[in-house]
């Protein structure tokens, strides 16, 4: 289960060529694919040196814009600092993108097909990010997409949403004499909505669509992914989440990370791998607890394995 919870000025479109100049900070401008400011649109934050070393597309959670992703983590600035060129999306749904749904998809490879024809990106190397619910959608994108990408990360995406449908319904189910969890209430809408109808309806649909599915024994959606560096992320802090939220093993995305992991690494897949962490899951500006949170990450040692992805 996962917690869900664009002011820059517009800069021009720049063409990056090989020998460019040196630049001493990185550059951030906003590039709009329509005149819809909320939504089909990135942000793009450009190396300190070039030439670069490659390009990164990082997706936001639920209800980020870039803005807060950059307030949570430094990465961004530290992939471009590294020679990373980094976009962050904007999806068709605006903020409230569900990622894995076919608009989503569809207004990402969009987005990717501008960025890539605009800065002249054909033959450099190409990496996916994302957190939470942009972790899933990286990780859908990834397995259907024509062009593999060089290595993926996701930051504690959920990822088997059969599981994230029945995880829901009990917990408004266990909701006895409280108000039912409105995230909770919300998902179980917006999942039946995505794969119309229930898994015991349209299991198929669930196992397409979904980046991961425990009940597919055919492994479909992973074998996708077997010839890709890929590294999941997560925080499997359970008795915060019993104490703070109600939920158990049950509700958590990393029982499943653990489980796509193991089965990727069993089908041959020897560069899939879990990292789990241990209080590092905070969040700004308060500096709040919580294990699901951009801050999990060792960012230096992200970039480096990056990097080596080639």
């Amino acid at each position: 289960m996962t917690r869900f919870i664009l002011t820059f000025l517009a800069f021009s479109i720049f063409t990056i060529a090989c020998n460019a100049q040196k630049t001493t900070h990185p550059k951030t401008g906003k590039v709009f694919l329509d005149n819809d400011t909320t939504k089909n649109c990135y942000t793009i934050i450009f190396p300190s040196k070039l030439p670069i070393k490659g390009y990164l597309f990082l997706l936001p959670g639920f209800g980020e814009t870039a803005e807060r992703v950059m307030e949570q983590t430094s990465l961004p600035t530290q992939l471009a600092e590294s020679g990373i060129l980094t976009i962050i999306p904007t999806l068709q749904d605006g903020v409230f993108s569900f990622g894995i749904d076919d608009s989503s998809q569809q207004s990402f490879k969009s987005i990717i097909t501008d960025v890539r024809e605009k800065n002249k990106l054909t033959d450099q190397p190409f990496y996916l990010g994302g957190y939470s619910i942009g972790g899933s959608c990286v990780l859908k994108y990834a397995e259907d997409s024509d062009k593999k990408p060089n290595a993926v990360f996701a930051i504690d995406p959920p990822v088997d949403f059969e599981q994230m449908y029945n995880s829901s319904n009990r917990n408004i189910r266990l909701s006895v004499n409280k108000q039912p969890n409105q995230e909770s209430i919300f998902l179980v809408k917006k999942i039946k909505e995505v794969m119309n109808g229930t898994p015991e309806n349209s299991i198929v649909n669930y196992h397409k669509i979904s980046p991961y599915s425990f009940s597919d024994t055919s492994q479909t959606a992973i074998k996708k992914l077997l010839k890709i560096p890929l590294r999941i992320y997560t925080e499997p802090d359970v008795h915060w989440w019993m104490k703070e939220r109600g939920m158990d093993y049950s509700g958590m995305n990393a029982t499943f990370h653990s489980a796509m992991i193991n089965e990727l690494n069993l089908l041959g897949n020897e560069n899939a791998t879990l990292i789990t962490t241990q209080n590092k899951g905070y969040r700004k500006p308060d500096n709040s607890r919580h294990p699901h949170s951009w801050s999990i990450v060792d960012n230096d040692e992200l970039i480096k394995w990056l990097l080596e992805q080639k």
